[in-house]
C-alpha cells in the first residue's frame, strides 16, 4: 500500500523523476507490481523538493494520473533532492489532502509506505510518545502515518541524524504496534529510508542516488534492500545499508 521515491543528485525536473520509466511512480499509481493489499494507489499524491534550501511541497487528494496541471508544473520545476509519494488509503482513514505525503517539518520531508495494525488501540500511546509538536500541522493529520512522523520529528529535534531518527521510530513503534513501516525522509542533502514489511530498492550511479518502493524501469542497477534495514545516502559517502 502506497509507493514512494527519493532522489539526490544533479538538478532534474520533477517530471523526469515521477513520470519517466516504464514503471514510473505515476504508473505505479494504477499498475503497481509489488504492493501489498491493494491494486491502486489512487487516494492522493504529493511531491516535495528544495528551493533555496527550503522544503517546498505540493499535495492533492486525487489520483496523480488525473492531474494534467501537475504534469505540466512538474516539467517546469527542477530539483537536486526530492521525495514523492502516491497513496492507497487504509480503510477508516479519509481521502484528504492532509493525509497525502510527504509530510514536512522545517527542511525535512517524510513519507510512510505501510500501515499500523490496530491503530485505534495504539494511537494514544503513539501520540504520547511523540508529545505535543506545536507548529507541525502534519503531525496531527487524521492518518496512522502522522504519529510516526511526529515521533521522527521529536527524535530529530533531540539531535538524532536523519537515518538514526527513522531507526529510532522503528525501534519504538514495533515494540508494541505491529505493522508495515517503510519510511523515507530527506533533509535537502541526504536521504534515509527503512524497510519493515514492504519492498524497497536503491540505485546508486556516479552522480545520483534513487530510492524507490519499486524499480522505475527494468535495469540490473536497481538493488533490493533487505527487509528490516536502514538505508542512508548522501553524495559524498554514497549508500549505506544496515540491519535494523
Amino acid at each position: 500500500m502506497c509507493r514512494h521515491l527519493g532522489y539526490l543528485g544533479p538538478e532534474r525536473t520533477l517530471h523526469s523523476l515521477i513520470y519517466d520509466g516504464e514503471h514510473s511512480l505515476e504508473t505505479q499509481s494504477y499498475a503497481p507490481r509489488m504492493t501489498q493489499g491493494c491494486l491502486l494507489n489512487a487516494d492522493g499524491y504529493g511531491a516535495g523538493w528544495y528551493q533555496d534550501g527550503e522544503a517546498v511541497r505540493f499535495r492533492r487528494a486525487q489520483p496523480i494520473w488525473t492531474d494534467q496541471s501537475f504534469r505540466e508544473i512538474a516539467g517546469a520545476v527542477r530539483a537536486s533532492c526530492a521525495v514523492a509519494a502516491i497513496r492507497s488509503a487504509t480503510v477508516g482513514f479519509p481521502v484528504d489532502e492532509s493525509c497525502a505525503q510527504p509530510f514536512r517539518a522545517g527542511n525535512r520531508l517524510f513519507s510512510h509506505n505501510g500501515r499500523t495494525d490496530d491503530f485505534g488501540g495504539v494511537e494514544g500511546k503513539l501520540r504520547d510518545l511523540a508529545g505535543d509538536l506545536a507548529g507541525v500541522p502534519d503531525a496531527r493529520a487524521p492518518v496512522d502515518s502522522a504519529p510516526l512522523f511526529a515521533l521522527a520529528v521529536r527524535y530529530w529535534r533531540d539531535g538524532l541524524p536523519l537515518g538514526d531518527g527513522l531507526a529510532a521510530v522503528i525501534g519504538a513503534v514495533t515494540a508494541f504496534a505491529p505493522g508495515r513501516y517503510n519510511l523515507l525522509a530527506s533533509d535537502g542533502t541526504s536521504l534515509a529510508a527503512t524497510t519493515w514489511g514492504d519492498s524497497l530498492f536503491v540505485r546508486e550511479d556516479a552522480d545520483q542516488i534513487r530510492i524507490a518502493s519499486e524499480p522505475l524501469y527494468d535495469d540490473p542497477g536497481w538493488k533490493t534492500v533487505p527487509d528490516r534495514s536502514l538505508v542512508t545516502a548522501d553524495l559524498a559517502s554514497g549508500v549505506s545499508i544496515t540491519s535494523l
